[in-house]
């Protein structure tokens, strides 16, 4: 049966669905809820956590008629039942004032906030027409949500045959899995709350099995490589070069690193590290271990500002040695690119060091061995394939460095980087401060500001990050620009130095920014999480995070990083009201227990969030589960490895390889 055979589906919604990659009924079935309304209990009024999506209902008090302010109207309304009341405000809905009345009864559904007079409500809550735990999927033009449950109702009739079973019997019945059918209708239609936990548990297990098998391929796949002539005394040679001494634990990963390239295969490597831990000197010193060998390097970083502070660190240690380094950037002058390229390919420099404009056909290299790519998470296994492909003229495979500030617990990372072999840096240099966190109540703002104007007063900097770039994405959330419009002209940093950046802002304006913030000509930067990686300001000694309950412990832990880079204490401000998951935070700042801590709070696909193109890495993951999901999945994969296993292992192989290189061609893991 055809998509358009679908009820609901005429021509236009057709090609919506396309758009969005829908071509059959499978695809259909297999765009899983976003998310969930759960309708099914009201909340008291007095009850009402902070922070919670949740049902209300009770008597509207008082509906205000539509007011206009910045181009935005507003209809606020009072609502309360026999324990409370909660604030309402629609934001551009001004049919609001005549859906309601005083006096009526109203049934809510929508995320409890604090609002900016210090009263807890709701912005643009929904109006409660159906009880169940009712799907929400991400938005389609057209198709407006209600018509899409009715469309994937239609499109379940046909779930058996557009897709089919997956997982071996034997697998489901020693796991206790529902067969995908019934999972995959529980997950769209859930009855009850148990069936869609055991559903989502399904289809997470099912994912994360064939991420592991297929990644078990790639490493199996892996072909000779270069074998470098290395002895244990050219660590020492490259240790003494620089001018700190490494911890045990740079010296362990850095050995690790020579035993691969001395092995005659190829290395494929992910070095952890919390942020400071050192992670770039390693990588500097395996470039060392290349050069040694008679083969050049190319490392990758993910902004042209990181770019080129590798760069500089690498002509203070790396030209100690004798090594000629270069850094190529998009918006270097084409005179200059030109002739760092015909360096490269004549073999006249050793490391160059870029962003992703090192993937461009006019780099070439006469001798490549070594790639590293810096925070691996913004670099996919296409990209890196293709920087090592200019290596591969000789037929070995280039070994390969991967490296990742973001710490992952372990079980996870041998997930997500299955092709890889993975190593920790678990130390810290000594003398670093650990950056002091505290929890910052909205009422003690001003004295936070006044704290940030005395910083810079003495030379030192700050951010100010905030969760969205303009304030009318989310009335809830405070924006970058409204932030830096507010600072500007009130307050006590309205005569500092300001600055503001964002993902989307031209790149000419945000290097140019992110510079003059590097430099000290911005004393205090406003910024989305655009500044999470690829800034190293030793100046800067105060991080704000507005709206702090929004992000992941990991994320937040990021973000801290980007302070006590220098020798000065520096301070971490979450503005938010106290919670038991931010004091965890504010208790710790090794970067391998907050990880552990947030995949076990929030399961694995929100502790991996979405790629920065396409989607989550796990999906299913995404909407439920946790950390057991990873290790049964891995006790599965080696249950596989015995021989009374042998059927079900080659089922599941020969479906991982389908899988992996249908993602590799359509780019999903870039």
């Amino acid at each position: 049966m055809r998509l358009e055979e679908i009820k609901g589906v005429g021509k236009s919604r057709l090609e919506t669905l396309e758009r969005a990659g829908i071509h059959e009924i499978g695809d259909l079935i297999l765009t899983l809820p976003s998310s969930y309304m759960d309708t099914t209990r009201t909340a008291r009024m007095a009850d009402a956590p902070e922070g919670e999506c949740i049902c209300v209902e009770g008597e509207v008090v008082r509906v205000g008629r539509p007011a206009r302010f910045n181009g935005r109207s507003t209809v606020r309304m009072t609502v309360r039942d026999a324990t409370g009341s909660l604030e309402i405000v629609f934001i551009n809905q001004p049919w609001a004032s005549e859906q309601y009345a005083a006096g009526n009864h109203a049934a809510l559904y929508g995320r409890v906030s604090l609002m900016k007079n210090g009263a807890r409500g709701m912005y643009c809550p929904r109006k409660v027409t159906e009880r169940g735990i009712l799907p929400e999927y991400r938005t389609l033009k057209e198709i407006p949500s209600k018509t899409l449950r009715n469309i994937m109702r239609e499109a379940l009739g046909h779930v058996d045959e557009c897709c089919p079973e997956t997982l071996p019997e034997r697998i489901r019945r020693q796991w206790d899995l529902p067969d995908r059918g019934k999972a995959l209708r529980d997950i769209h239609f859930p009855p009850d709350r148990e069936s869609l936990d055991a559903a989502l548990r399904r289809m997470a297990f099912e994912e994360v099995l064939y991420f592991e098998a297929g990644a078990a391929l790639l490493r199996g796949s892996r072909r000779e490589g270069r074998a470098f002539s290395l002895k244990a005394g050219d660590d020492d040679a490259f240790w003494g070069a620089c001018d700190f001494p490494p911890t045990s634990a740079q010296r362990r990963v850095l050995g690790e690193i020579r035993d691969d390239m001395a092995s005659g295969r190829a290395m494929g490597r992910l070095v952890q590290g919390d942020v400071g831990s050192g992670k770039t000197a390693v990588a500097f010193g395996a470039m060392y271990l290349a050069f040694v060998s008679g083969y050049q390097s190319a490392m990758m970083a993910p902004t042209e500002i990181l770019a080129r502070q590798h760069g500089e660190s690498a002509q203070r240690i790396l030209a100690k040695l004798g090594m000629r380094c270069e850094v190529v950037t998009g918006s270097m002058k084409a005179s200059e690119r030109k002739r760092v390229a015909a360096m490269a390919a004549a073999g006249e420099v050793d490391a160059v060091i870029g962003t992703h404009a090192l993937l461009s056909g006019d780099i070439a290299f006469s001798r490549l061995g070594l790639v590293v790519c810096d925070e691996q998470h913004r670099f996919g296994v296409r990209q890196r394939g293709l920087l090592s492909s200019k290596g591969e003229g000789e037929g070995a495979q280039v070994h390969t460095l991967v490296m990742s500030a973001t710490p992952i617990p372990r079980t996870l990372a041998l997930i997500l980087y299955g092709d890889l072999d993975v190593s920790v840096i678990d130390e810290m240099p000594p003398g670093r401060t650990p950056v002091r966190t505290r929890i910052v109540p909205e009422e003690k703002r001003e004295g936070m500001l006044r704290f940030i104007r005395q910083e810079t007063e003495r030379g030192k900097q700050a951010y100010i990050v905030c969760p969205l770039v303009e304030e009318n994405e989310n009335p809830e959330l405070r924006s970058a620009r409204e932030e830096y419009r507010c600072l500007k002209n009130n307050g006590p940093l309205k005569d500092v130095s300001l600055g503001v950046t964002w993902g989307g802002q031209k790149e000419e304006e945000k290097q140019r920014t992110l510079s003059d913030f590097a430099s000290g000509r911005i004393s205090v930067l406003v910024a989305t999480t655009v500044i999470e990686v690829g800034v190293n300001v030793p100046r800067a000694t105060v991080m704000v995070i507005e709206n702090a309950e929004r992000f992941g412990l990991s994320q937040l832990h990021q973000l801290r990083g980007r302070v006590g880079r220098g020798q000065d204490e520096s301070w971490c401000f979450l503005m938010s009201s106290p919670n038991g998951r931010l004091s965890a935070l504010c208790r710790t700042s090794d970067g391998f227990k907050i990880a552990e801590e947030d995949l076990r709070q929030r399961g694995p696909g929100d502790f991996l969030g979405t790629r920065q193109h396409g989607q989550p890495l796990l999906p299913a993951a995404a909407l439920g589960g946790d950390g057991r999901i990873l290790e049964e999945a891995a006790r599965c994969m080696e249950e596989l490895k015995k021989e009374e296993y042998a059927p079900e292992r080659e089922q599941i192989l020969r479906k991982a390889e389908m899988i992996w290189a249908g993602r590799l061609d359509a780019g999903v893991l870039n």
